[in-house]
């Protein structure tokens, strides 16, 4: 009877997000919408300015990460990495211009609004950023992850998630604190390890796990092999200060190239599903709508440009790299929303006055209302596509 009474707020939580979800994603099966508008729509009414039935968000918040380590773990497997190489020029100089002209713009805009150097590379790298959870996810529910479009998204969004950590040391160093040469040393040991694996795998094409037959009849011991290979992955590259969800992409790489494994996708795809939906839910926990009302203007201004500019931008960059003009509308219309990486930017630039309360609030709500809008946005850019 006390430990009913003890759980007895968490079964409510719980057994209310449920409710929620089906009700919500039910509507939205309706009109052909995507399932993520309806995890967000679930954090926004939990939230403290909806129901607020969540009083620690830093839970909902960690298992929203597991969901992405799971999520980029599962795009790993799927994944072939010769097919994969054969991209790194769209990965590579995708990336890079997308962050360079982002930063451009934002330094003309903030010499504008006297805006200081610090505070406009920062928003630059912000809206550099696209969603690898919503993109996707996007992708996996149209089908497109096998398709050259597909390919290209994905590459690029690898690509921003490697070039997290040396935009994090630049704000760093534009917030007067200085990343010791041991992190450095560490991160650049990481980095050459995850080389070294890649090029392994290229080499040898496919991988033999000495424990696959030993546990083939298992189900027990395959959930918690599976668990140990995917979080083991994410472990080892956080600890060389890289990306978890990098580490887990490149788990699921392997595991691809052992191609004996077919049962670890079973076993962790409702783990998946999940702690995914945690994620979302995790981003509609975060969205001030007070804020929001008082800055309504600006905002939808705001997000129109972001939405204009980053679609314009990486459809011009995927055109250039043999999609053809559809291929890249669709493509761009993929990348244009701001990334869960980017909360990780606007918190360390936070902490470190670069940028104030207000510009932290703004963006965070800025982020996260391009997560809601970017299904819509996708969808009416397929509709003009298809005239």
């Amino acid at each position: 009877m006390l430990l009913i009474s003890s759980l007895d707020p968490i079964i409510t939580l719980i057994a209310i997000l449920a409710v929620l979800v089906i009700a919500i994603s039910l509507v939205l099966r309706k009109f052909n919408q995507t399932y993520i508008i309806g995890y967000i729509l679930a954090g926004v009414i939990l939230g403290e300015h909806g129901l607020n039935l969540v009083k620690d968000q830093t839970s909902i918040h960690l298992l929203g990460e597991l969901g992405v380590i799971l999520l980029l773990f599962f795009i790993g497997m799927e994944i072939n990495l010769i097919d994969f190489l054969k991209r790194w020029k769209v990965a590579v100089i995708g990336t890079l211009s997308q962050i360079a002209i982002s930063v451009v713009l934002v330094l003309c805009i903030g010499h504008y609004y006297d805006w200081n150097f610090a505070r406009s590379v920062v928003i630059g790298f912000v809206i550099a950023l696209s969603s690898s959870a919503v993109v996707i996810k996007l992708l996996q529910d149209k089908n497109l992850i096998d398709t050259k479009v597909g390919k290209n998204v994905l590459s690029i969004l690898l690509a921003q998630d490697v070039a997290l950590v040396p935009l994090l040391i630049i704000i760093s160093q534009l917030g007067g604190k200085s990343e010791s040469t041991e992190n450095i040393i560490l991160m650049i040991i990481g980095a050459m390890l995850i080389v070294v694996i890649l090029v392994y795998i290229y080499i040898k094409g496919a991988i033999i796990l000495p424990f696959s037959k030993k546990i083939y009849r298992d189900h027990e011991l395959q959930v918690f092999m599976a668990i140990f290979l995917c979080f083991g992955c994410a472990l080892a590259t956080s600890l060389f200060g890289i990306s978890a969800a990098l580490g887990a992409f490149v788990g699921g790489m392997i595991i691809n190239a052992a191609r004996s494994t077919h049962w670890i996708h079973d076993t962790l795809h409702s783990f998946r599903i999940l702690f995914v939906s945690f994620f979302f839910i995790s981003v509609g926990l975060q969205i001030d709508l007070t804020f929001i009302y008082r800055n309504l203007l600006t905002i939808s201004i705001t997000i129109i440009v972001v939405y204009i500019t980053n679609h314009l931008l990486n459809s011009l960059i995927l055109r250039v790299f043999s999609c053809n003009w559809k291929e890249a509308i669709l493509g761009g219309a993929l990348l244009a929303q701001i990334g869960e990486l980017s909360f990780l930017l606007s918190s360390t630039a936070f902490s470190l006055g670069i940028i104030e309360n207000f510009g932290y609030n703004f963006t965070i709500s800025l982020i996260s209302l391009t997560l809601v809008v970017s299904p819509f946005w996708i969808g009416i850019t397929e509709k003009i596509i298809k005239k």
